[in-house]
């Protein structure tokens, strides 16, 4: 018994989906084109498996195929982007894009191809990983000082607004706490950053400890010892031990037993990538509340704008943070608006209970 003729509303979801795969398919040869080596080669693998997902669905549609759709604004937008911004945030949204697929629930898509959809979002997932450690220690210190600039100024000005005193003391008051908060988390970054690298330098293994190889007691095999106390157990230690004192590359198997030591370097960045970013965008965050006064604003007219900028910039913060970290964006944003309102809306009353006693 042949299948029901599709309807019009498949037709119309068919080459919905035709189009969307083209587009996919595309976006990942762009980010291609910008990699090289294994990176490259996974992502050409991606692009092949959109291209088979499109041909499905013009096997599907046959005559009715018509004109090419232009994919939904979402989709062109990742293209666009795989062009022209840093791939770590494209892959981070095709890695939610890939997560949103509709086969699972699409009687006309093949369990196969739903299956290589989730798979997909794990393998972009892998990749946008890389570029998330590489980012981690700056973008850390970025979000922080940002969003710590936007909440502590923007507070203190509303805070000190609130005593009563004059225009002229709040723009004073918010460029003296600009410059104070910015120093202030550009050294804090640079000790934290500097002091985490050299912990972990001291876990390291001691670059010449290899020679010292050829020269143990058989018998006693201290070798056995270092595996152990950096967490094998004592079987496994004595396997190792024996494999070395075999043959094995003494260099690369004592080097190699901290794993994860170079990507942890790579990960918190260096000290001063850290300092500088943080102090950049500590200042660029608080100088935002303060542009009012600079404009020559005063009063609530100055408070207001100062709270939809401050707003709009912990949204974009939040925003971005969801986007790296694979979130929900709009809880992301709105987290960071309620932290920031929260925290300036306290200054507030206080002091307006400092002023009131003052005067």
């Amino acid at each position: 018994m042949s299948d029901p003729a599709p309807t019009e509303r498949d037709l119309q979801r068919w080459r919905r989906y035709l189009a969307a795969e083209r587009a996919e398919a595309e976006t990942y040869r762009r980010l291609a084109a910008g990699r090289s080596g294994e990176d490259r080669t996974v992502l050409l693998a991606l692009a092949q498996a959109e291209s088979r997902h499109e041909q499905h669905w013009l096997d599907l549609l046959g005559d009715h195929a018509g004109r090419p759709l232009r994919p939904d604004l979402r989709t062109r937008a990742l293209g666009w982007l795989s062009s022209h911004v840093s791939s770590v945030f494209v892959l981070a949204l095709v890695q939610r894009a890939e997560g949103r697929s509709p086969y699972d629930g699409d009687a006309h898509a093949t369990p196969r191809m739903a299956a290589d959809e989730r798979v997909h979002e794990e393998v972009v997932r892998g990749l946008a990983a890389r570029g998330r450690s590489r980012l981690s220690g700056t973008f850390r210190a970025a979000v922080f000082g940002a969003n710590d600039g936007l909440v502590s100024n923007f507070a203190l000005i509303l805070g000190i607004g609130a005593t009563g005193v004059t225009t002229g003391t709040i723009l004073a008051t918010g460029l003296a706490g600009l410059l104070a908060g910015a120093l202030s988390m550009g050294a804090g970054e640079y000790v934290s950053v500097r002091s985490q690298r050299e912990l972990l330098e001291a876990s390291a293994p001691g670059s010449d400890a290899h020679t010292a190889v050829a020269h143990l007691d058989l018998e006693a095999n201290e070798l056995a010892l270092v595996y152990r106390a950096r967490g094998m157990s004592e079987r496994e230690a004595q396997a190792q031990a024996a494999a070395v004192l075999a043959g094995t590359d003494l260099r690369s198997t004592l080097g190699g037993v901290e794993e994860g030591g170079p990507d942890e370097h790579e990960a918190i960045g260096t000290g001063w990538q850290a300092a500088t970013s943080s102090f950049t965008f500590f200042a660029s965050g608080a100088v935002v509340p303060v542009v009012p006064y600079l404009l020559g604003m005063t009063g609530s007219a100055a408070v207001l704008l100062a709270a939809v900028l401050v707003g709009l910039a912990l949204m974009a913060t939040g925003t971005v943070v969801g986007l790296l970290s694979g979130g929900s964006l709009w809880r992301r944003a709105a987290r960071q608006l309620a932290i920031g309102f929260g925290a300036a809306a306290a200054t507030y009353v206080l002091g307006l209970l400092v002023g009131s006693h003052a005067g």
